[in-house]
């Protein structure tokens, strides 16, 4: 078992972590014509947005209450009934998703009890379906907030029915980009199977214009889709921080689940693949058996650069999981680990030690690397200590194509395993390069 050991700072140096209200935020433009609304100050939401956007390169609804030191004190009720009434006027939405802040969880807000006057004062909002996620930004990080919109969307709006038996709910981590949602998707689909995905950020996050201006969400899970989640045979979670959300679904409906905290690398697609097989009755299609030949291939391909190598990382807990054993099933070392909340997996995790901490814990522990893994913000110390990183996790500002990125799956590993692969292929002829030059290898090394 790892050992976790938690910063004991006073202070954030370098941050790593992302706010609660930011992967709640994101959880919510996963469901179409919905506007993610923040009840705080406006700096808190023009924070997360400038995040997101320079994260997807693509407009992202957000709505803030505009608390100011007065309505702070005070108490925020008329701002998040006024924020309301003036987004059903102008934008329209079929869902708002009500996420809290700092400012207003350390005041206290009643949130619910406000909700409930709101509606009673407002009978035009009886049909307006508004999903209120607690996620105080001093606490928890993007997967926490994320896990928490997931939970309060499924607590909310499912209703119960008659069982489809075909009907799957998938319910993807904040561990999973647009693309490998989208693929996800195209693996369920080619089982016959229907999926319902809570949320869906792979239809409105992957980068695809569209004919008309929108100021909610255009793509996504549906309100439809959403109440129809309580009819699912199964449910499918992907990523321990949803297995929460599972569970809720079980109570509320008697829908039996599993977690899978992985699908990427050979073993745990193969077994994603075959829970697919076993719910729809029918065998692996024959063009995911190709494409397990052919990571097969790429893993024989690339085995010599990852053999021994150390790799420190700095990543959320369920994106933590499933890269440290993509890697060390690859035969690399993992050198450090640095996260950013508490999570069942973290001592589950076959590695010595990991630090719940920033950037500066993650410089200090990851020299003497071969290479390093986390976003963009590590990128700084990737010069410093003159070590490849690879670019992963929330945000990825200095790369194109955030969106359809995709790791999960055969095709998804393999894109992995090729993206690390190059960098330690020219780590490596940096380094006899250099070698050479000092002479201390010949030229035809």
């Amino acid at each position: 078992m790892a050992i976790v050991t938690v910063s004991n700072k006073s202070l954030t140096v370098n941050p790593l972590k992302q706010s609660q209200a930011l992967g709640a935020s994101l959880a919510f433009l996963g469901l179409k014509g919905t506007m993610p609304l923040f009840h705080g100050s406006q700096g808190c939401t023009a924070f997360a947005k400038v995040v997101l956007v320079r994260h997807f390169r693509e407009a992202i609804p957000l709505a803030t209450t505009a608390m100011t030191e007065v309505t702070t004190i005070l108490g925020g009720e008329e701002n998040v009934e006024q924020a309301i009434l003036t987004l059903v006027e102008k934008a329209k939405p079929e869902i708002i998703g009500l996420c809290t802040t700092g400012l207003t969880e350390t005041r206290g807000d009643d949130i619910e009890g406000f909700l409930k006057e709101i509606r009673d004062r407002h009978p035009e909002l009886h049909d307006l379906a508004i999903i209120f996620a607690p996620t105080p930004d001093f606490k928890g990080a993007l997967q926490d907030g994320f896990a928490v919109a997931v939970e309060s969307i499924v607590k909310e709006i499912p209703r119960a029915g008659g069982i489809k038996t075909e009907q799957v709910t998938i319910l993807p981590s904040a561990a999973f980009t647009p693309g490998d949602v989208q693929e996800i998707k195209e693996m369920v689909t080619a089982f016959g199977l229907v999926p319902i995905f809570v949320p869906d950020i792979g239809a409105s996050l992957d980068g695809h214009l569209e004919d008309n201006y929108s100021a909610v969400t255009v793509s996504g899970t549906t309100l439809k889709q959403l109440r129809e989640v309580g009819c699912s045979a199964f449910t499918l979670a992907l990523g321990e921080s949803m297995r929460g959300a599972a569970k809720i679904l079980e109570e509320r409906f008697g829908t039996p689940y599993e977690v899978f905290g992985e699908v990427t690398g050979l073993e745990p697609v193969d077994e994603f693949l075959q829970a697919l097989a076993v719910l729809s009755g029918n065998s692996v299609p024959e063009k995911y058996r190709r494409q397990r030949r052919q990571l097969q291939d790429a893993m024989l391909d690339t085995h010599f650069y990852f053999g021994a190598k150390r790799v420190s990382l700095a990543l959320e807990p369920d994106l933590l999981w499933s890269t440290v054993h993509f890697l060390q099933s690859m035969g690399a070392q993992i050198h450090a680990a640095v996260t950013t909340t508490r999570s069942p997996l973290l001592e589950k995790l076959p590695v010595k030690s990991i630090t719940i901490g920033d950037l500066e814990d993650f410089e200090g522990l990851a020299a003497g690397s071969d290479l390093l893994v986390g976003n963009s913000n590590v990128a700084a110390i990737a010069k410093r200590l003159n070590v490849p990183l690879y670019r992963l996790g929330l945000p990825i500002y200095d790369r194109l194509g955030n969106g359809q990125f995709t790791k999960v799956g055969y095709r998804g590993t393999m894109e992995l395993l090729y993206g690390m692969g190059n960098l330690l292929l020219e780590a490596e002829e940096t380094r006899v390069k250099k070698l050479q030059e000092l002479g201390i290898v010949g030229a035809d090394f």
